[in-house]
C-alpha cells in the first residue's frame, strides 16, 4: 500500500521541545479506502495506514467501526437516541462488548462531553463540534488542559493541504485509541463520515 508524505525526522530537541517529547502525530485523511464508501484513513508517523474507519451505509451511520491497517475492528461505535438527546456510545471489539468504553453527547457552546464508563462524570471535552465543516479542534482534559488537536495539514514547504487532511496531535500520556475515537465521534457528530 502507497504511503503519504511522512513527517520530516525530527533533528535534536532543544530544550523548547521538551513539552513536545514523545507526543505522537497523525495524519487523518477524511476519505474512505473503500470505493464509494463513507469513513476516513488514519495514517501513523511513517506515513503508512495505521487505522481505518469504514461506514458502508449513509454519512453518519447508527454503527460504525474503527479498525487497524489489517481489518481487525478495535472499537465499535453506536448511536443512540434522537434528537437532542442523541448521545454515541463506544465499546473495545477485544472486551465485553455489552458495557460501553465512553460515551460522547452534545454539550452547550458547541462541544461535546465525554465520559468515561463508571467514572463520575465528564472526563473529556471537545471544542468545536458547532461548525460541521470546520476542521480545526481541540479535546481537552476536565482541568482544561489540551491532550489532543486536530488541526489542517500543512506541507514541510508550507502548503496547507485540503480540509479534508488533517493533523492529529496526541500528548505523550493519552491513549491513543481513545482520541482516535473521539477523532472519529466528532466526525459522526459534524456528518463528515
Amino acid at each position: 500500500m502507497a504511503k503519504i508524505q511522512p513527517l520530516p525526522a525530527a533533528t535534536s530537541p532543544s530544550s523548547s521541545d521538551d513539552h513536545r517529547q514523545g507526543q505522537q502525530t497523525y495524519t487523518v485523511w477524511m476519505k474512505s479506502l473503500v470505493f464509494n464508501g463513507n469513513g476516513c484513513a488514519v495514517y501513523g508517523p511513517d506515513g503508512a495506514v495505521a487505522f481505518r474507519v469504514d461506514n458502508y451505509g449513509c454519512r453518519g451511520g447508527r454503527e460504525v467501526f474503527f479498525m487497524d491497517r489489517a481489518g481487525n475492528a478495535l472499537v465499535r461505535i453506536r448511536r443512540k437516541g434522537f434528537g437532542a438527546f442523541r448521545r454515541w456510545q463506544v465499546c473495545r471489539c477485544d472486551e465485553e462488548e455489552t458495557t460501553p468504553w465512553f460515551s460522547v453527547r452534545r454539550a452547550e457552546k458547541g462541544g461535546a462531553a465525554v465520559a468515561m464508563h463508571g467514572g463520575a462524570g465528564t472526563c473529556y471535552r471537545i471544542d468545536g463540534c458547532s461548525g460541521a465543516r470546520k476542521p480545526e479542534y481541540r479535546v481537552r482534559g476536565v482541568d482544561g488542559t489540551v491532550v489532543a488537536e486536530v488541526a489542517r495539514k500543512q506541507t514541510a514547504a508550507g502548503v496547507v493541504l485540503g480540509q479534508d487532511v488533517l493533523t492529529l496531535t496526541v500528548a505523550p500520556e493519552m491513549d491513543r485509541l481513545l482520541v482516535l475515537g473521539l477523532v472519529v465521534v466528532r466526525g459522526l457528530i459534524s456528518r463528515s463520515l
